[in-house]
């Protein structure tokens, strides 16, 4: 997997991943002209669109109807370090027996971002800087 971010100028960027590209931007009262989602709402999207392609999954494997299906996902900031602290995923589904309840629920705990964000991977962060002359 690989994404490539560029400066537009200002506090806005564009990601370019696969030949899809997205702008991220700050809301006018953070020096941005609000031309895209912040990273924080992009990652909440990230753990949303996850937890639905999974309860998806889940469904349509089943032949179980789709209709409604909606993930609202929530976040409130922590500090020291500044991070976000806690997230809530609600995950809305037509009216399904208790057991596919519990199914749908257990394929959204398999998401490849859920589980990412509780075993904390290693980031590495590096600085490419032209060579000198």
């Amino acid at each position: 997997m690989k994404v490539t971010v560029k400066h537009l100028g200002n506090v806005g960027f564009e990601a370019e991943a696969r030949g899809h590209r997205l702008v991220c931007d700050q809301p006018e009262t953070n020096r941005g002209m609000d031309q895209g989602m912040t990273p924080p709402e992009l990652m909440l999207s990230s753990l949303g669109t996850c937890a639905a392609y999974y309860a998806v999954e889940y469904l349509r494997t089943r032949n179980l109807p789709l209709d409604g299906l909606e993930v609202t996902v929530e976040a409130e900031k922590a500090a020291a370090p500044a991070r976000i602290g806690t997230f809530r995923i609600l995950v809305h589904v037509p009216e399904l027996e208790q057991r596919h309840q519990e199914g749908v629920l257990r394929a959204v705990k398999s998401c490849l971002i859920h589980n990412t964000l509780l075993h904390a991977p290693a980031i590495e962060i590096a600085l490419a800087v032209p060579a000198a002359l």
